[in-house]
């Protein structure tokens, strides 16, 4: 057995040439002073597994965006509670153990809210309802959201999101795209789990002004949502704040084998993140 240390690590998706996870992550380990090697691989789905079981022992761990989240659920030896209630897991973890799964976009939707000084919510509309959509539907539900209403345009794809918010307490509704919510309540926070572009909502200034966006996608930024809450001041939340803390529960995985074990220094290393983007 190599007593060589776990050195390489790499995010793994297609295509994943865009990805900012690399200068993210490799600011945060010379901070800590780890001569650590993360990179960018193009792994598909149908490769995913041939990819993971040819990794040596000198890989330490692997960075995932969709659809690998879910496509690595059945390699896993062991998962965090918190995988298999979303159903996806971000981060793969190698030890003499097997491989571990771990989720950490929960936490970095609710860090992110909480920057902008969001820590408790009564109520939340969903735009999208994949993968994506189930994380953010467990954070909002864990800051305190009874009533969540997902915005989906094909309604009957989210209704495992509908049990998933039932098995966590909370009411969720499923609204057909660009339907509003006849309540005509503003909800405390608006979520856009789309990718850049992708979304045509239209919201009506009284709601962008009283509801905070959270736009998951930072690529190109500010999205055309973000655009239109701009115009009439309201307040918005980027996807690169959700990249900088799930990021950040992963390097805290890599580095001390858990999401919820600060690193040494953090602030520090936390501000060489923010600033490699």
């Amino acid at each position: 057995m190599s007593s060589a240390p776990r050195s390489k690590l790499a995010v793994l998706g297609s295509p994943i040439h865009h990805s900012k996870s690399p200068a993210i992550q490799r600011a945060a380990y010379r901070v800590l002073g780890l001569d650590w090697q993360y990179d960018a691989v193009e792994v598909s789905g149908d490769s995913l597994a041939e990819f993971v079981r040819s990794r040596d022992e000198s890989w330490r761990g692997l960075s995932l965006t969709m659809p690998l989240k879910r496509d690595i659920l059945p390699l896993l030896d062991w998962r965090d509670p918190l995988v298999d209630t979303v159903g996806g897991a971000n981060t793969v973890l190698f030890s003499e153990d097997g491989l571990t799964g771990f989720n950490t976009d929960v936490r970095g939707v609710t860090e992110s809210f909480a920057d902008a000084g969001l820590t408790s919510l009564q109520s939340a509309q969903i735009l999208g309802a994949g993968a994506t959509a189930a994380s953010v539907l467990v954070a909002v539900i864990s800051l305190g959201a009874q009533r969540i209403v997902i915005s989906a345009r094909t309604p009957t794809s989210a209704q495992p999101l509908v049990a998933l918010g039932e098995s966590l307490g909370a009411e969720v509704v499923v609204h057909g795209w660009g339907i509003s919510d006849r309540s005509l309540v503003a909800p405390d926070a608006i979520i856009s789990t789309l990718p850049g572009g992708a979304n045509d909502m239209v919201f009506a200034a009284p709601i962008r002004e009283q509801s905070v966006l959270f736009d998951v996608a930072y690529d190109p930024w500010p999205s055309e949502l973000a655009d239109s809450w701009a115009e009439v001041g309201g307040k918005v939340i980027s996807g690169l704040d959700l990249l900088i803390h799930q990021a950040v529960g992963q390097v805290r995985i890599f580095v001390n084998g858990a999401p919820d074990q600060a690193l040494p220094n953090e602030p520090a290393v936390v501000a060489a993140m923010r600033a490699a983007v």
